[in-house]
């Protein structure tokens, strides 16, 4: 990943070199013109040369602590195992290195909340890859959001189905084999709970002030990734919560390792004084997003089309608009336009707005994209962005 002008780059270094990062992370970084992975490390080393090789990665280790203390770093990307998040992401901000970092920073929330404030202290930006985020119908639906489509959120309901794991044979991966099975440890809540609470968060504009639920095991005994076996394995394979937010607004929350249907499958509907939408991320049938809207006097909920400017850009465009960050959404649309009347390599003729939540979510290319959010974070990181900014959530 070579670069004519370092000075003008986010240069990353990332901790991890599994399959996430691989298929994500840093096919994102290599589409994105304006960052250079200068560094890779893994405790695999295999691994790490590996992805060094395929994504022409200058430097390769499996030491942690030599990557993180480098000085041509300026993010640490931190896509390793769950329970090496937190260590590793606060090596990485006591080094003075923003932070991305897979969920969760921590399996105690004060812990996070720990992590926050440190990087505040010292004025450093993090960010959570809540990829859900970035699926164009989730960002259009934001968008009717903020310019009022729904007036006063009043509920949230936030929805995800995932049946991967009903069958106890499909091994089961992020567990601690060791932990005590006389408790209940969390797993769906936190593997796939947390991108519908975030959703919720950002939909209402709120966290949570409290919450009441129940985690349930439905299936005791499974076979674990990493001891190859079936196992007693007590985690939360389904959750429902209710809470009620700090502005006022309530809500509800599924997750689930055993309802079936396709996954990961996300549903969230926000009810509010002046309408209603409902958006699904669920691929059936070729369609793998929709979003819907009702108003007081048009109950019945109507398909909305999301406009073109919500998703990922062909190739070309897409280099061309990074290099000019502070285009507004028309000025894309423009740019887009024209674009397509050159007919310039990178467009995939006819992507319907149904077709790109792959690319958004996972890094696949569509048209060598690169995903939003990570795009988002590299342009908060850019050398000439001067303010800082710390979340424990997906933006500032």
């Amino acid at each position: 990943m070579s670069a004519t002008d370092p000075g003008s780059l986010v240069r990353v270094g990332v901790l991890g070199a599994g399959a996430w990062a691989r298929h994500a992370h840093l096919p994102g970084y290599a589409r994105d013109a304006r960052c250079e992975v200068v560094a890779i490390a893994d405790p695999q080393l295999d691994l790490a040369r590996s992805a060094g090789t395929d994504f022409d990665i200058p430097t390769v280790t499996d030491n942690h602590v030599d990557l993180v203390n480098r000085d041509d770093i300026d993010i640490i990307d931190v896509c390793t195992p769950s329970a090496t998040h937190f260590d590793l992401a606060w090596a990485a901000l006591e080094a003075g290195k923003h932070v991305l970092c897979e969920k969760p920073v921590a399996y105690d929330f004060r812990e996070t909340v720990r992590a926050s404030e440190l990087a505040e202290s010292k004025g450093l930006k993090t960010k959570l890859g809540f990829t859900f985020r970035y699926s164009p119908a989730m960002r259009y639906m934001k968008n009717l959001i903020d310019e009022g489509f729904v007036g006063t959120p009043f509920i949230f309901n936030g929805y995800e189905q995932n049946s991967q794991w009903l069958d106890p044979q499909t091994p089961l991966r992020q567990v601690d084999p060791d932990a005590d099975q006389s408790i209940i440890q969390v797993s769906s809540l936190e593997g796939y709970g947390a991108p519908i609470i975030d959703l919720g968060h950002w939909f209402v504009g709120s966290g949570f002030a409290e919450v009441v639920g129940t985690m349930r095991n439905f299936v005791p005994e499974r076979m674990v990734r990493q001891t190859g076996r079936m196992m007693r394995m007590n985690i939360d394979d389904g959750d429902i919560f209710l809470g009620e937010y700090e502005n006022g607004a309530i809500g509800s929350i599924q997750s689930s390792f055993v309802t079936v249907g396709n996954y990961p499958g996300l549903e969230a509907r926000v009810y509010g004084s002046e309408g209603a939408l409902i958006c699904r991320l669920v691929e059936e049938f070729g369609v793998c997003e929709t979003l819907k809207a009702a108003k007081p006097d048009e109950v019945e909920f109507r398909d909305v089309e999301v406009p073109e400017r919500f998703y990922p850009l062909p190739g070309e465009l897409a280099h061309a608009l990074l290099r000019e960050p502070g285009l507004q959404l028309h000025q894309r649309d423009s740019l887009r336009r024209r674009h397509e009347r050159r007919q310039l390599p990178g467009r995939r003729p006819g992507a319907g707005n149904h077709q790109c939540r792959g690319a958004v979510v996972s890094g696949t290319p569509l048209g060598e994209s690169p995903p939003a959010g990570l795009t988002d974070f590299v342009q908060r990181c850019l050398p000439s962005t001067t303010s800082s900014t710390t979340t424990t959530g997906g933006d500032p």
